[in-house]
């Protein structure tokens, strides 16, 4: 039998090309050798408050650009998270295995919580006078705290459900997700050990190439969803003309030579991109380019994801709302199928009534 992957994506935000060639290109390549299962996460993406409409609306984008982006829902399973109910309630069966204190440690709530800076206000390791003083930055800091949500805090608990309801053996994650997926497998070792053997322990699953790819704004942060500027990304459905000017005004470092070098790291990014996008070693863009400038660059990079971009756009436009809706909906029947399968076997393992 061929070993199960599983991993999805938050319909939040705007898919981009981080996400494409970090993730998604990678799972295409993937379906061939594994059994695959592929979720659009709306349960996570409502750990931070969302329009229901557009929640509505990203979660089929997301589901046509999976398609588009050659995933096959012959060879892979693609479904709507929520639309199998088996998630949230091993989620809730998990939770009753899981302290808080591994929670604690989940870098994204440390974060988000402000729960780092917080340990250091209570110890008198951190006063910033500029902006306030101790106690008002103290109360500032515990407001942030207790305002988090729990569905942030229990979050890695979803997303262990979602790996071990399926018996998964490697989760294509990038490195901020692994230390999830250690949660995952320690959680589903400590349900084995209690309860008898139950869940396959899976393995986080990492490729070098191109898993960082950084933002045009900041070099030192991942291209984002979430963030701020539109000009941080380059979305998967950005015109022509907006990809220009995305590319245009992407920071670069001080000079002009065209290096491939962490002395440069918004240099080397726009060259990683290019050498992506392209089907070519760095080096050769180094060579390429090294005596035309910074804008020169630009302008044959921009033309270049344009380019890259243009297979995928056209086959988005061509997948109608009731074609993506009726490939979910097979893919949840077929999800289905593991999943209550899997659930009735922890239940009864848990002591229930099945």
């Amino acid at each position: 039998m061929k070993k199960r992957i599983f991993s999805g994506i938050q319909p939040s935000g705007n898919l981009h090309l981080g996400n494409y060639l970090g993730a998604i290109k990678n799972w295409v390549k993937l379906q061939n050798e594994y059994d695959s299962i592929f979720c659009i996460v709306d349960l996570h993406a409502i750990t931070i408050p969302q329009n229901p409409q557009e929640l509505s609306q990203k979660t089929l984008e997301v589901a046509k650009l999976y398609l588009a982006s050659g995933i096959d829902p012959e060879k892979s399973i693609v479904f709507i998270q929520s639309q199998v109910q088996e998630h949230a309630e091993l989620m809730w069966l998990l939770n009753t295995i899981t302290k808080n204190g591994d929670l604690m440690k989940m870098t994204q709530f440390k974060d988000k919580s402000k729960v780092i800076v917080l340990k250091k206000k209570l110890r008198g390791e951190l006063v910033d006078r500029k902006v306030f003083s101790r106690k008002e930055s103290l109360e500032y800091l515990l407001k942030e705290y207790l305002g988090t949500k729990t569905g942030l805090f229990n979050y890695p608990i979803l997303m262990a459900a979602d790996i071990l309801l399926y018996d998964t053996n490697l989760v294509p994650v990038g490195e901020d997700q692994l230390q999830h997926v250690e949660l995952t497998r320690k959680l589903g070792r400590k349900f084995n050990q209690e309860f008898g053997e139950t869940f396959t322990i899976p393995e986080g699953f990492t490729q070098k190439e191109s898993k960082r790819i950084m933002g045009l704004d900041d070099p030192t942060n991942k291209m984002s969803k979430s963030a701020s500027s539109d000009y941080n990304r380059i979305d998967l459905l950005d015109s022509p003309e907006t990809i220009e000017r995305k590319v245009m005004k992407a920071v670069t470092d001080s000079g002009q030579g065209i290096e491939y070098s962490d002395n440069k790291p918004a240099l080397k990014n726009l060259i990683n991109i290019f050498s992506l996008v392209a089907n070519k070693k760095p080096e050769e863009i180094v060579t390429q380019y090294e005596n035309q400038g910074y804008k020169k660059l630009k302008e044959e990079l921009a033309q270049a994801v344009v380019d890259y971009l243009r297979p995928i756009q056209e086959k988005y436009n061509q997948i109608s709302d009731e074609e993506v809706k009726k490939i979910l909906s097979d893919g949840a029947k077929r999800a289905r199928k593991i999943a209550e399968t899997k659930i009735k076997e922890v239940k009864k393992k848990m002591g229930m009534i099945v």
